[in-house]
């Protein structure tokens, strides 16, 4: 899976983002209309029910982590059907809505819930659509994927669909209280909005610092600048972390390989994603780090553990896992690795045609390790 190394450091300032827009829909509020202009895969839903429980997830054809996101729905929709939830993914944003059927058609089974796109006026831009101003903009909700969860024609929580676990499991209980679960919901939210804002300030002050180093500051300085901003903030480390990583390898500062596996047991332990990208740094055959500042070991000590917490079920781990089996001489299962890889990925996925290619090499390499 391939890495976006920053190319300059300053972009790291838009990594969290907290803006106070005019909000007409909180939590709590009665949902809006469901307004689409047609279904592209499942049950077709007219409007939405008060006795049925609801997930109104958006997301858009050329957003990656909304990509990610889609088979981890259709596990909690197979999870939850017989519990009375319904899932419905609103396509919105959308340049080109033309792509969505042929997108719809290539996830299959990974992606198997109802499918709608927003109704945008004709001749009106992706942004103009009834589900993306009703929803979307009138909640404040600036980013994708963005999942509602809907519960008695009221909205009971909205966040980032991979943080709906705790809110379904409770939404099923046998004495759910809507009340209570509301109240919380709303508080969460006033939280993580405080917390946003909070460390966005805090960038601001990173990027003023950043500035005043010039435009051509050393590795050694960036990481200076990053280590007083954790220092101020410690929880910004689960953000600058892998920036400081890679800082670290650039500069060949000798220390690199102990704040590596810091980051690996501690820090992102349990983040798949996180440990990915810590492999990939090292693995990366169109990186930016030299390779005699590669670790090749420590890769697979990143990617084990991240196929480990994404269950051996993410194809783009699994490609990173066999890269690192590669380069550190297990021919064999770095083959059984790729061909699992390729299973879980689609012709199209982004990185697809890289994977059948490392694929070829790795057969090509283990044929030779066993000829005579």
């Amino acid at each position: 899976m391939k890495l976006r190394l920053l190319g300059l450091v300053v972009a790291m300032v838009c990594l969290v983002s907290w803006q106070a827009s005019a909000q007409t829909l909180s939590i709590g509020d009665n949902a809006p209309a469901l307004e689409v202009s047609r279904w592209a895969k499942g049950d077709k839903v007219d409007k939405l029910e008060k006795d049925q429980t609801y997930v109104v997830e958006f997301w858009a054809t050329w957003c990656g982590p909304c990509i990610k996101t889609i088979p981890y729905l259709t596990e909690l929709q197979k999870k939850y059907k017989d519990k009375g939830i319904k899932f419905i993914g609103v396509s919105v944003w959308e340049q080109d809505p033309s792509k969505v059927d042929p997108f719809v058609k290539e996830m299959g089974a990974k992606m198997d819930y109802s499918v709608a796109l927003d109704d945008v006026p004709k001749d009106g831009d992706a942004n103009s659509g009834k589900m993306a101003k009703n929803w979307m903009a009138a909640s404040g909700s600036d980013g994708i994927p963005t999942a509602f969860l809907i519960k008695n024609g009221k909205v009971a929580w909205i966040g980032h669909p991979t943080k709906l676990d705790t809110p379904l499991e409770k939404v099923v209980e046998p004495n759910f209280d809507l009340a209570k679960f509301i109240s919380e919901a709303r508080e969460e939210s006033n939280r993580e909005k405080a917390e946003a804002k909070a460390q966005q300030k805090q960038f601001e002050k990173l990027q003023a610092r950043l500035e005043k180093l010039g435009e051509n500051p050393t590795p050694k300085q960036l990481i200076e600048v990053i280590d007083k901003t954790i220092e101020e903030s410690p929880e910004l480390e689960k953000i600058l972390g892998p920036q400081k990583y890679a800082l670290m390898l650039q500069s060949g500062d000798k220390n690199a390989s102990t704040y590596g596996m810091k980051l690996i047991e501690g820090i992102y332990k349990n983040s798949a994603e996180d440990l990915n990208q810590i492999a990939w740094m090292h693995l990366d055959p169109k990186g930016e780090l030299a390779q005699d500042k590669r670790d090749t070991k420590l890769a697979l000590k990143a990617a084990l553990r991240a196929n480990e917490v994404a269950k051996g079920d993410n194809g783009a781990i699994l490609d990173t896992l066999a890269l690192a089996y590669f380069k550190t001489g297990d021919l064999n299962k770095a083959l059984e690795t790729q061909e699992k890889a390729i299973k879980l990925t689609a012709d199209g996925d982004e990185g697809a045609d890289e994977m059948k290619e490392r694929l070829k090499e790795y057969q090509k390499a283990v044929a030779d390790k066993t000829k005579p």
